[in-house]
This record gives C-alpha cells, structure tokens and sequence, in this order.
C-alpha cells in the first residue's frame, strides 16, 4: 500500500466514525426532546419512554429534523410555539453530543 492509500483509508475510517456519531447525537437529541415534550404533555414514567421513543422513530420518515419538529409540533399544540421547539432541539442536540463524547 502507498501513503495516498493509507490516507485514503483512514479519511474513509473518520467519515464513517465521524457518522455514526451524528446519528447517535441524532437519536440522543430526539429521545431528549421527546422526554421534555412529554413532561408537557404530562406524560411520565413508561408513558414519556414510549412517546420519547415515538420521536426516535419519526426520524427516520425523511433526511433533516424537519419531520421531529413536525411531530412534536403537532403533540404539543399550543403548549409551544415554533421558536421553543426550535431552540430546545437546538440546546438539546449539544446536550446529547456532550453526553456521547463522554461515553466514547
């Protein structure tokens, strides 16, 4: 092997590295998010982990976040506007890529 195939191969290892460590902040964030729109809702115990889970799987409808927002929008109705959402998933998404770098 040549040092261009060696370099070839380990930007190849960190991009897949790299990935598999978005989608795991990912499904964090959205287990987060599902948790704290769940206490809205009044939701606790196994009731707010199988909502949680419920965000988890959303997420897999389309490629973005776009459908996350869509369905806890909808769950919260008027318990939170736009910009709350929006600023929670954003908090929350630091949150979870903080919690993941610990556990790595």
């Amino acid at each position: 092997m040549t040092t261009f195939d060696d370099r070839d191969h380990a930007f190849e290892a960190k991009f897949v590295h790299d990935e598999e460590l978005q989608f795991k902040a990912d499904a964090r964030r959205n287990k987060l998010l599902g948790l704290w729109a769940a206490g809205l809702m009044g939701k606790e115990g196994d009731e707010a982990l199988d909502y949680a889970r419920s965000v988890i799987a959303s997420d897999l409808e389309e490629v973005g976040h776009e459908d996350v927002y869509r369905k806890v929008a909808a769950d919260l109705g008027d318990l939170a506007d736009e910009a709350t959402i929006r600023a929670k998933m954003d908090e929350l998404m630091a949150e979870a890529k903080k919690q993941i770098m610990t556990e790595v």
